[in-house]
Parts: C-alpha cells; sequence; structure tokens
C-alpha cells in the first residue's frame, strides 16, 4: 500500500482505491453511453422532424455544450466537497433529464432535453478529480488513462442502441439507459469511500478553499494551450463519435444498424488504447506521447480529407479517366487509427494536470475538460454547416487536420521556447552533425594555434626580461672595478 496518493494524504487500503477507481471508471462508461445517446436516435429523430444536417449537428452536439460548461463548476466542487457525493448527484440528475426525453415532441423540446442529457458529460470532470486524489503521480497517469476508457461508453451506445430502436423505438433507448444510469449512481455511492484529501480535511476540521482561489491557475497561458490539445483529441473524438454513423449512411448508404457498428470501430480504440496513452505517459513522458499523438492524427487526418476525386488525364490517343477514392475498409481502418492517436493523446493530456497542479486538478481539469466538450459541441455542427455551405463530405476532416497542425505547431515552439530557457546553449547554430564537428575541429585549432602564441609571447618576454637584467648586472661590474676619479 502507499503511503501517499494525490496530494499527500494517507491512503486507507488499497482495496478502497481499487474500488474507487473500477466504480468510477464503470460509472463514467454508462455517462458517455447516455452523453452520445443522441448519435443513434438522433438519425431517426432527424428523419421524423426532417431536419438539416446543420439542425441535426446542433441536435447531437447540444448535449456536449452542457457538459462542457458545467465540467468547470463541478471539477471545483469535487475538490471542494469531494468527488463522491458529487459523481452520485451528477448521475442522478442525468438519468432524469434523460427519461424527460421521452416527453419531447418538436424540434425546441427536443433541444431543451438534449440540454439536460448532456449533464451526463460533466461526469468527466469530477471523476478525474476523485480518482487522482487516490494515486501517487508516478501512476497518475495510469490510472486517468483507465478511467478515461470510459470513453468506450459511445460505442456500447453504437452497439446497442441501434438494436433496440429497431426492436422497440428510440424512447425505449432513452428509458433503458436513464434506469441503467439510475441503478449505477446507486451502486457507486454504496461501494466507494471518500477521496483520501476530503478525508484528512474533515478530520483537521479545515473549510474547503474559496472558489476564487480555485479559478487562480487559469490566469496561465499553459493552461489553456493544454486546453486546445484536448479540444482536438477530445472534442474531435466525441464529434466523430457523433457524426461517423451519419457519415456512413450519407457516403456508404449503410442502414442505421451497420452504421452504427463501423462506428464503434472508430470508438472503441478511441477509448480503450486511452489506457495505453497513460501507461506510455508514466513511462515516456507525456510531451513524448503527445508529439505521436498530433503527427500520428496529423497524417491520418491529411490522408480522410482527400475528396474523392475523378482525374482526366489527355493520352496519346485520347482521354484517360480514373478516380481517386478511399472504399468503406480503407476508411475505417484509417478512423481506427486516428481513434488510437487521439486516445494516446487523451491520457497524456491529463497526465500532465496532477503533475503541474496537484491541488488544482477540479478547477483544471475541469476547464481543460470543458474546453474539449465544447469541441465535441461546435464541430458537429461545424461538420454538418461544411456539409450544407461546402458540398464535400470530407470537408470534416480537412477542418481537424488544420486543428491538430496548429496543435502540434503551439506545442513544438512552446517547448522550444521553455528548453531555451532551461538551457540557453541550445540557442547556438546548429547544423548537419559533418559541419558541426568541422566546426568543433576549427575552434578546437583556433584555440590551440591562441594558446601557443601566447606561450611564445610569454617565451619572449621572459627572454627580454632576462636579457635586461644581464645588461644592467654587467655595467654596475665595471663600476666596481674603475670608481669615477681614478
Amino acid at each position: 500500500m502507499d503511503a501517499t496518493a494525490g496530494s499527500g494524504a494517507a491512503v486507507p487500503a488499497d482495496g478502497d482505491r481499487s474500488r474507487a477507481l473500477w466504480a468510477s471508471t464503470v460509472a463514467f462508461t454508462v455517462c458517455f453511453a447516455v452523453w452520445t445517446i443522441f448519435s443513434i436516435i438522433g438519425v431517426q429523430i432527424k428523419a421524423d422532424l426532417d431536419l438539416n444536417d446543420t439542425q441535426f449537428g446542433l441536435l447531437v452536439g447540444t448535449p456536449i455544450l452542457t457538459g462542457s460548461l458545467i465540467r468547470l463548476v463541478l471539477g471545483i466542487w469535487a475538490d471542494q466537497y469531494g468527488g463522491r457525493i458529487v459523481y452520485t448527484g451528477v448521475m442522478v440528475a442525468a438519468a432524469v433529464a434523460t427519461y424527460l426525453l421521452t416527453y419531447a415532441y418538436d424540434y425546441p423540446t427536443f433541444l431543451l432535453a438534449a440540454l439536460g442529457v448532456g449533464i451526463a458529460g460533466g461526469s468527466f470532470a469530477v471523476g478525474i478529480a476523485y480518482v487522482s486524489k487516490w494515486f501517487p503521480k508516478e501512476k497518475q497517469g495510469t490510472a486517468l488513462g483507465i478511467f478515461g476508457a470510459g470513453n468506450v461508453g459511445a460505442a456500447v451506445t453504437k452497439f446497442l442502441a441501434p438494436v433496440v430502436m429497431v426492436a422497440f423505438g428510440w424512447k425505449a433507448v432513452a428509458e433503458l439507459w436513464a434506469l441503467g444510469l439510475l441503478v449505477t449512481a446507486v451502486v457507486f455511492y454504496l461501494v466507494t469511500k471518500d477521496d483520501p484529501d476530503l478525508a484528512a480535511r474533515r478530520a483537521r476540521g479545515a473549510k474547503p478553499e474559496p472558489f476564487s482561489a480555485m479559478m487562480a491557475p487559469l490566469a496561465n497561458l499553459q493552461v489553456w494551450r493544454f486546453s486546445l490539445y484536448y479540444f482536438f483529441v477530445f472534442g474531435g473524438f466525441v464529434a466523430l463519435a457523433l457524426w461517423l454513423p451519419r457519415y456512413y449512411v450519407g457516403v456508404y448508404g449503410l442502414d442505421i444498424v451497420t452504421a452504427g457498428l463501423l462506428g464503434a470501430a472508430y470508438s472503441v480504440p478511441g477509448s480503450i488504447f486511452r489506457i495505453l496513452g497513460g501507461t506510455l505517459s508514466d513511462k515516456y513522458g507525456a510531451r513524448k506521447v503527445m508529439y505521436w499523438t498530433f503527427i500520428g492524427s496529423l497524417v491520418c487526418t491529411f490522408l480522410l480529407s482527400y475528396p474523392a476525386t475523378r482525374y482526366v488525364v489527355q493520352g496519346i490517343e485520347g482521354p484517360i479517366e480514373f478516380t481517386l477514392a478511399l472504399g468503406f475498409i480503407p476508411f475505417t481502418v484509417l478512423t481506427f487509427a486516428l481513434g488510437f492517436f487521439m486516445s494516446l493523446g487523451k491520457a497524456a493530456v491529463y497526465k500532465h494536470i496532477p503533475v503541474y497542479y496537484p491541488n488544482r486538478v477540479g478547477a483544471v481539469g475541469g476547464i481543460v475538460g470543458l474546453i474539449g466538450g465544447l469541441g465535441g459541441f461546435v464541430l458537429p455542427i461545424a461538420f454538418g454547416a461544411m456539409n450544407d455551405l461546402i458540398g464535400v463530405w470530407t470537408s470534416c476532416f480537412m477542418l481537424l487536420f488544420a486543428i491538430v497542425a496548429v496543435s502540434l505547431a503551439w506545442m513544438h515552439f512552446a517547448i522550444r521556447r521553455m528548453e531555451l530557457r532551461e538551457v540557453p546553449a541550445l540557442g547556438a547554430p546548429r547544423d548537419l552533425p559533418e559541419l558541426e564537428a568541422l566546426r568543433a575541429a576549427a575552434i578546437a585549432a583556433a584555440a590551440a594555434a591562441k594558446q601557443a602564441a601566447d606561450a611564445a609571447e610569454q617565451a619572449a618576454s621572459a627572454a627580454r626580461r632576462a636579457a635586461a637584467r644581464g645588461g644592467n648586472g654587467k655595467g654596475a661590474e665595471h663600476a666596481a672595478l674603475h670608481p669615477a676619479g681614478r
């Protein structure tokens, strides 16, 4: 058993810590399944209400908006009052809102209901704050990676919701998901305990820090840089989890059940491999993992963004036509790879937070999660709007390519500036290794020549001084042998 966890409070027992981690992970999985419910039932609602792509994007993104905006407040509450009670309250509220969804009857009421369903998404900030307090820094990456694998709830919805919806209708999906979330809330509260920091604070009789103190780290630009990373790796993940079923139906003409299963081929690696991302961040460092994430994602989004194109080449015997396009098998493989790289990045971003802000995990994790969640809200709307305005299906991947390119550039130059502050010698000119060797040899030769010249000059000066001393001695001897006046 570790002596410390989180910010240094004693851990009561390994069993309590293990239950806190796994109960939080299961609860987050169920919350995420509820949070992304519109990715499936939204397709049927779109057909029932005759919505365009922009309206559909707004509908599936609205729960993401709520879940994002409340993350900051919920994260701070988790730091102040404990993640266990806040987590339970979030799940109960989201379960009630999801059940009430079945009473919606037109587009405005569906949007209103979607706002309530989004409460489930706020569970992430609470879980991050709660889980991190049970583990020491060297194990937080793995622990938070395991917790974050609850993103697989999106795949749960994609696998199960189409089957339930086809058999019983979309209202049955909402009712069953609400019941599952309520049961999860009860079980979570019964099997977990208050985190060690909260228990220690209560034992001391200390009051929680004020809201203003919790918000202080948000003045750091570094926090907002982390937020942009998460906007891509998490916001992009959520957006594609919501958008891919619609993409498969529109581009490849698949039915909703098959489209949901193929969408899960993206969601599963984007969730499960988050555990690997946490482990790699503990072993190799979060910074290196972020480089892997952005470079891999840059390649994937570049290939996915290329639209199906018909070429006409003027050949010797006449025009030659051919088409360059991704079939659904290569497309699925690439989205699988993109989900993998995003999963590494999601864990690596949150590995930074307990290290840099150990006593403000709720606040900093809340704002980073807020911005990332906003990506999940804004991007589906942007995908739909770009489809309506540009008319190219792959425009969604063009947008993601631009975001990851900016993120990679900002991260690299920020890291470079930090390295130059710590080691100014890194700012010296650097060329090819061969030129560096020649330059070093030339510098060494020049230094040796200067040293030799200095030694020769010193020897000459010594000789002149010796000669001067010898001349003065002979003059004195002559004066002694031939006194004046004799």
